[in-house]
């Protein structure tokens, strides 16, 4: 089993990070604020605009340690990586087979199956949590939610087509953002969610879950990379010039297990609150700088947390299922497995 290693987020502005030694260094405002072995890194991820020395960079790059350098919000910037790892037929079975609309059906089925389950799941543990003090239209709306959810994923099975397989998707994107106001249980305007907007961010909730997903689409992007697959090429999402479909199509299975039910724990705990957003001129909203940092403990700690793979049936941090994940796919693809097993979260 792989060891899940750490990652460094860096959030101050005025931050700079070197190579001493063998080790990760970073400063703000001359004064050493951290350091760490490079060979427990997993990746770096900045926010804003700090130095990075050349030598750390290169460094970075020889021992497989991703940088990946996001706007203050969340928003994907650039990435330094090394040489590709991993097999170049695999690849070549990666491409092959998302130019196959019939051969790739099965992963996409895997794939969009897996995140209705895993969003059906969410809305149960609000139900089983908080159903009793819901008032009866909130009550309604998930319990009606949660049905929908659930024959969404069974009619995955028998759904013959790709392009029918997204339009599930986007059915049940649809219905789970269209009750998700109703398991925030924080009785404020403020915090109110009227559907999902993003570049940029419209409300604060949005903002949170931009900045959340942004984490997530750099752990599912490393972890395809590790199996030596191309991000870039995905099989539910289409290629698009810039947009890294795989670990897109990798994200929708995690993003409820990993991201949603967080930022739901993070406003129902008061724990992130009104004023931990900065709403700018244009109408766009994110993160204060404490919050961020609030944020990201949060993910580490949401990562850590033990669960049983219902494939492998192995238990292993949550921090590694998109790896797990990854190394499933590649196995398919190299016909180890007849098809994709998508993960949906117990």
């Amino acid at each position: 089993m792989r060891r899940m290693r750490n990652t460094i987020y860096v959030t101050s502005e005025n931050a700079w990070l070197r190579k001493d030694g063998e080790n990760l260094v970073v400063e703000v405002d001359g004064a050493e604020r951290g350091r760490a072995p490079l060979h427990m890194l997993e990746g770096v991820v900045t926010f804003g605009r700090p130095g990075v020395s050349g030598a750390l960079m290169a460094a970075c790059a020889k021992a497989s340690v991703s940088l990946s350098l996001l706007e203050p919000d969340g928003r994907f910037l650039a990435r330094i990586e090394g040489a590709r790892s991993g097999n170049v037929l695999l690849r070549r079975a990666q491409w092959r087979l998302a130019d196959d609309e019939a051969g790739r059906r099965d992963i996409v089925c895997g794939i969009v199956a897996a995140k209705a389950a895993n969003q059906r799941r969410v809305v149960q543990r609000a139900l089983r949590d908080h159903g009793e003090s819901l008032d009866a239209a909130a009550l309604g709306r998930l319990e009606k939610t949660e049905r929908r959810l659930a024959d969404i994923a069974r009619r995955t099975v028998v759904t013959p087509t790709v392009d029918a397989l997204r339009s599930l998707e986007g059915e049940a994107a649809a219905a789970y953002f269209s009750a998700f106001d109703a398991m925030i249980r924080i009785e404020e305007p403020a915090l109110r969610f009227n559907g999902r907007s993003r570049r940029p961010p419209l409300d604060r909730i949005n903002a949170l879950l931009s900045f959340l997903y942004a984490m997530l689409g750099h752990d599912c992007r490393s972890a395809l990379e590790a199996h030596g697959l191309d991000p870039q090429v995905g099989f539910l999402h289409s290629d698009r010039p810039g947009r890294a479909g795989l670990a897109l199509d990798l994200m929708e299975e995690l993003r409820p297990v990993l991201a949603d039910r967080l930022a739901l724990s993070l406003i129902n705990r008061r724990q992130i609150g009104t004023k931990d957003f900065i709403v700018e001129d244009g109408g766009a909203v994110r993160l204060t700088d404490d919050a961020r940092k609030m944020a990201l403990i949060a993910w580490q700690e949401r990562k850590r947390d033990q669960l049983r793979h219902p494939f492998l049936d192995e238990t292993m941090p949550l921090g590694l299922i998109a790896y797990v994940q990854a190394q499933l796919l590649a196995r398919r693809l190299r016909g180890d497995l007849d098809g994709y097993p998508g993960f949906v979260w117990k």
